[in-house]
């Protein structure tokens, strides 16, 4: 599995990354997970036992992301050593471009996920333009058809990629969740630390503080819902740029002094701030998938979301909380929070459902999903292997292929965003 983003990074694609990881392994399959450094509290030595490193550099551009170097030489002999079957990239560029040069190395066919609308994060390198967000489209459409399979996180990426040209087999195996670890926590203790009170009615989010979040919509709309509501608080998990915008939203309503920013969580800790609140709140549009919705459902929480990608497969307006048009003004987002505020009844309905929702997603389903598609991209490869494998320059000849095809892929995604 090659990823640009891993443990410690905290986001969706490291999680997701972390969570097969983790199940395969259970069910004793070997997985060697290739990712970048990261500087900070390292991850525990259980989870780096089958990580490989790559140099990488810190922070770029002011973001929480690396950028990986070059591999280094020890990399290639671990990677020439570990027989893999599949192998799995997680991003289009950078150790994408990696995993396709090992998988024709090897003779090992190559799986895709397509974790992220990535022309809505163009803003993280100092170039963006409309037609670098063209080029950002361009290439992960590309770099997919270069794939032997394609894993979509959602239905609706299932559909989008498709009519961007996406050609090769595409499965939907959403990102699992563990869910009997988000059932329960201590949410009157994590209330206690953070200073709330054990009556407040609790709006809560989670998720990178970061602008393609839409994060000054929500905290506008939950700014207006505090205000008609005194007696609310709003907890928010994670840290990232857009902390002070966050921060801004609220002191424009006057109720700044009721946010409560409990930074990143992780296990116990996570599920805790889950129960610790009372209604889950989403304003993204640039999610592939509702991964957080499912674990704030496991945890029996009722969410009011936008209409949008990977959000619409998880949230059922009426059934497992409330599901507002992607234009809806904030004012309606609010009265949405306060619907659900006023009327106990409908939240214990909705936290009923939402629990069984949050089971369609559990990780040891998604992990035989992601399994099977493995197994099926294999034998739809088995007849092109067996001749790479029986020419003697086959191998050689699939490797320099692969170059070829990177290089003008590529060139050609940068003259057609140009010509637009």
């Amino acid at each position: 599995m090659m990823t640009n983003t891993y443990l410690p990074l905290v986001g969706g694609v490291a999680r997701s990354v972390s969570t097969f990881a983790e199940e395969y392994r259970k069910q004793r399959h070997k997985v060697l997970v290739v990712a970048p450094t990261f500087e900070g509290r390292p991850p525990p030595k259980r989870y780096e036992s089958y990580v490989e490193r790559v140099p990488a550099i810190q922070n770029f551009n002011g973001s929480d992301f690396s950028v990986c170097l070059p591999m280094a030489g020890a990399l290639n002999e671990r990677l020439d050593s570990f027989q893999a079957d599949i192998i799995h990239a997680h991003h289009p560029f950078l150790l994408g471009a990696t995993a396709l040069r090992v998988g024709a190395s090897k003779n090992v066919p190559v799986v895709f996920t397509h974790h992220t609308r990535y022309e809505d994060y163009t803003h993280y390198v100092p170039f963006d333009s409309p037609a670098f967000r063209e080029v950002a489209v361009n290439l992960s459409t590309q770099f997919a058809n270069l794939c032997d399979g394609v894993i979509a996180p959602s239905e609706s990426i299932a559909t989008m990629i498709k009519e961007r040209g996406v050609e090769s087999p595409v499965k939907v195996v959403p990102t699992g969740i563990d869910i009997k670890a988000f059932s329960s926590g201590d949410g009157r203790g994590m209330r206690k630390k953070l200073k709330i009170p054990d009556d407040a009615f609790v709006v809560g989010h989670l998720g990178r503080l970061a602008a393609e979040k839409n994060l000054e919509y929500l905290a506008g709309a939950v700014g207006i819902f505090l205000k008609i509501n005194p007696g609310a608080r709003f907890l928010v998990v994670g840290s990232g740029p857009a902390e002070e915008t966050v921060r801004a939203a609220l002191t424009r309503e006057g109720v700044a002094d009721r946010l409560h920013l409990a930074g990143k969580l992780t296990g116990p800790r996570l599920a805790a701030a889950y129960h610790a609140m009372d209604v889950f709140a989403f304003a993204s549009m640039s999610e592939t998938q509702g991964l957080v919705l499912a674990e704030a459902m496991a945890a029996g929480l009722p969410v009011v979301a936008l209409d949008a990608p990977g959000a619409r497969e998880v949230l059922k307006d009426g059934v497992n909380g409330i599901q507002l048009p992607a234009d809806a003004e904030v004012q309606t987002f609010a009265k949405a929070l306060t619907q659900l505020h006023d009327d106990p009844a409908m939240r214990e309905t909705c936290a009923m459902a939402a629990r069984e929702t949050a089971n369609v997603f559990s990780k040891e389903r998604c992990a035989k999903m992601a399994l099977d598609f493995y197994a099926e991209v294999r034998r739809g490869t088995l007849r092109q292997r067996k001749e790479i494998e029986q020419s003697p320059w086959g191998t050689l000849v699939e490797r320099l292929g692969v170059e070829w095809r990177l290089i003008t892929e590529r060139a050609d995604a940068v003259v057609s965003a140009l010509m637009v």
